[in-house]
C-alpha cells in the first residue's frame, strides 16, 4: 500500500520535527571544511497520487487570521460560524470529550482557521471543484475497466490475493485501532472487570490489530473473542502473535460469504455470538456475497446481538485516486495487490442490513423498480438492453445471458426472507487529514453503523404492529 494513504482507514501523517535548541546547534556545528550529507526529503506526492496533485496539495500562504480567509483549495466549503481565538488547540470548549460516539469530534475548518492548527478536521464536505474533479475521476476508471479474464481471476479465488498481501507485510507494518473503544463505547462495558459473560467474533481480523487491542484492554474473564479470516496467512500471524492465548482468543479460517456446512464460523454454533465486529471487510466482498454474508451473521448472532460496522465511504481519496484498469464495477475495484475494495452509500447499506435485498444482475442492469414487474422477461430485457449499449455481437450477448443464469443459480442459504436488522446508528464520518511536512490535505469518507438483530418478541411485536424494546449504543440485553 502506497505510504500517502493507508487502506485500513488510516492515513500517514507526519509532523514536522522538533527544532533543535541552540545549544545543540553550538555543539553540532560543522567545520567549514567538511561536507555534511543531506537527506533526501520525501517526495510530496508518490507516483500513484500525482494525478490528484492540484486537490490535495495546500498552497503555501501567510499564516490565518481572522480577516484573512483562505481559498476553497485550502478551507472547507462548509463554514461554521467564525471563531476568535487565536489557537484552539487547547481550548476546553472545542476539546471536550465525545458524549455521542457517532459525533466524530468537533475541530470545524471555519473562515480564517490555520489549516494547519490540527492533524485532522472533522465534518468537512468537500468545495465543489473536487466534487466535480471527483465525478470525472469516475467517469475515466468506468471507460478503463479491467478486462473480463482479469475480472474473473481476481473474483475467483480473493482469499489467494489476501494471502499474498500478508506473506509480503509482517504482522508490524499494521496499525492497531486503538480508537475502537471510542467508536463502540460497548467495547468498554464487555471488556471492565466482573463483565458477563460474553461471545465477540471479528470478521476479516486480519493481523490481530483489532482483536489484540481489545484483548489488551480486557479485564473480564468471561470475554472470549473469536478472530476469523478467509486468509490462512492472516490467521497464521494472530496465531503467531505473542499475545495469543486460547483461554481468551482463538483464530480460525472462515468465509463470511461460505454456503452450506461452512455458512458457521469453525468453534460457533448459531445464536451463540453476542457482538460481529466488521471493521473495513464488508468492501472486501463481492456484491453478490453480500446476501450471504448478512446470512450468515444473522445465523450466528444471539438474539438482541450486535454488528458494529465501520467501511469505506464513496468519494473516499482511496476511491478517487484510482486510475484506469481498477474498475471491477460501479464503485467496486481492485487494487494494484489483487485485494478488492467496495466504496457505500449510506442508504445502500441500510438496505443490505435492513432486509431489503442487494439486488441481482439483471435488476442493476435494467434498473429495479421495487415492483417485481416483467421478472419473467427479464433475459430478453437484458438482451435488448446490451443491444442498446452497442454491445451487438453474438458474444456479448451470449456472455450477458450465461452472466444472468449464473447469478440466478447462487441463491442464498437459508429461507427466501432476508434476514432485516434494525439499525441503531448510522454515521458518515467526513474527515479532511492533513500533512503539514509534505503540505498535503486528503479527503477521507467512512461509514460507521451498530445493527441489532432484534430480540423474538421484537419480531412477534412488528408482526403484530406493536413496537419492541430498542437498546441504545449497540448494548446487548
Amino acid at each position: 500500500m502506497d505510504s500517502d494513504l493507508q487502506d485500513d482507514g488510516t492515513a500517514d501523517i507526519s509532523s514536522s520535527a522538533a527544532p533543535l535548541s541552540t545549544s545543540s546547534i553550538m555543539e553540532q556545528a560543522p567545520n567549514p571544511t567538511s561536507t555534511i550529507p543531506t537527506k533526501t526529503p520525501k517526495a510530496q506526492l508518490s507516483k500513484g497520487m500525482s494525478h490528484l496533485r492540484g486537490f490535495v496539495t495546500i498552497a503555501e500562504t501567510p499564516a490565518a487570521t481572522n480577516s484573512t480567509v483562505q481559498s476553497t483549495e485550502t478551507a472547507s466549503a462548509v463554514l461554521s460560524p467564525l471563531r476568535t481565538s487565536s489557537s484552539r488547540s487547547h481550548d476546553p470548549s472545542n476539546n471536550l470529550k465525545r458524549s455521542d460516539s457517532f459525533q466524530f469530534g468537533s475541530r470545524y475548518l471555519e473562515e480564517g482557521d490555520d489549516i494547519f492548527e490540527f492533524n485532522a478536521w472533522d465534518h468537512v464536505e468537500v468545495d465543489s471543484a473536487y466534487a466535480s474533479f471527483s465525478e470525472e475521476q469516475f467517469e475515466k476508471q468506468r471507460q478503463s475497466p479491467v478486462s473480463d479474464w482479469d475480472k474473473k481471476r481476481f473474483n475467483e479465488k480473493p482469499e489467494k490475493w489476501w494471502d499474498l498481501f500478508y506473506a509480503q507485510n509482517t504482522a508490524n507494518f499494521f496499525k492497531n485501532r486503538k480508537w475502537l473503544q471510542q467508536e463502540f463505547p460497548v467495547l468498554a462495558e464487555v471488556t471492565k472487570e466482573g463483565g458477563k459473560p460474553t461471545v465477540l467474533l471479528e470478521v476479516g481480523a486480519g493481523a490481530g490489530n483489532t482483536a489484540f487491542p481489545i484483548l489488551k484492554l480486557n479485564r473480564n474473564e468471561r470475554l472470549k473473542i473469536h478472530a476469523c479470516d478467509f486468509s490462512k496467512k492472516a490467521v497464521g500471524l494472530i496465531r503467531e502473535n505473542e499475545a495469543y492465548d486460547e483461554r481468551y482468543i482463538r483464530a480460525d479460517v472462515w468465509d463470511v460469504a461460505a454456503t452450506g456446512l461452512e455458512s458457521l464460523p469453525p468453534g460457533l454454533e448459531e445464536e451463540s455470538v453476542d457482538i460481529v465486529m466488521m471493521i473495513f471487510i464488508f468492501s472486501a466482498l463481492a456484491p453478490e456475497q453480500w446476501d450471504q454474508a448478512v446470512r450468515n451473521v444473522w445465523r450466528v448472532l444471539k438474539p438482541g446481538g450486535t454488528v458494529l460496522f465501520r467501511d469505506y465511504g464513496r468519494g473516499d481519496l482511496a476511491q478517487v485516486r484510482f486510475k484506469k484498469g481498477r474498475y471491477m464495477g460501479e464503485n467496486f475495484y481492485v487494487r494494484g495487490d489483487g485485494t478488492r475494495v467496495y466504496f457505500f452509500e449510506r442508504e445502500e447499506l441500510e438496505r443490505i442490513w435492513g432486509g431489503k435485498r442487494s439486488g441481482s444482475l439483471d435488476e442493476k442492469a435494467l434498473g429495479d423498480n421495487g415492483d417485481g414487474a416483467n421478472s419473467t422477461d427479464n433475459t430478453t430485457e437484458i438482451t435488448d438492453k446490451v443491444k442498446d449499449l452497442k454491445l451487438n455481437s453474438t458474444d456479448s450477448i451470449q456472455q450477458t445471458e450465461e452472466a444472468i443464469a449464473d447469478e440466478r443459480s447462487r441463491e442464498p442459504d437459508g429461507d427466501s426472507e432476508q434476514p432485516a436488522f434494525e439499525t441503531v446508528d448510522f454515521g458518515v464520518d467526513k474527515r479532511m487529514l492533513v500533512n503539514r511536512q509534505r503540505k498535503l490535505k486528503m479527503y477521507r469518507c467512512w461509514m460507521q453503523a451498530i445493527f441489532r438483530k432484534p430480540l423474538q418478541d421484537d419480531r412477534n411485536n412488528e408482526a403484530a404492529g406493536t413496537n419492541g424494546v430498542n437498546y441504545a449504543n449497540g448494548e446487548a440485553p
